[in-house]
């Protein structure tokens, strides 16, 4: 189950990089579904693992779009949060 941090933000939570994320991870979604369906239908593998790679890819990208976001916006932007920001800092930087 995943860390709920919500109450370290005193803003809410959309940033302009959002839409873009959204948009990019429902293509890889809609990606990863069209691979189950090549899956069932015994294509090769190895042209499995290569779409699976770049649904892997298409994620990572996003995830690092979201987390360098983040860090922009929701640490570095407040001045004088030092605490707080290092709070953050260590909670989304499980992540990478």
């Amino acid at each position: 189950m995943p860390d709920d941090h919500s109450h370290l933000h005193a803003h809410p939570h959309v940033h302009a990089t959002h839409p873009a994320i959204i948009k990019r991870l429902n293509r890889a979604a809609g990606h990863l579904s069209s691979i189950v369906t090549m899956i069932e239908n015994g294509k090769p593998c190895a042209d499995v693992a290569l779409q699976l790679r770049a649904v892997e890819r298409a994620v990572a990208s996003a995830k690092r779009t979201l987390i360098e976001d983040h860090v922009e916006h929701c640490i570095g932007g407040e001045a004088g949060a030092g605490a707080e920001a290092m709070a953050e800092f260590r909670a989304i930087s499980k992540y990478l």
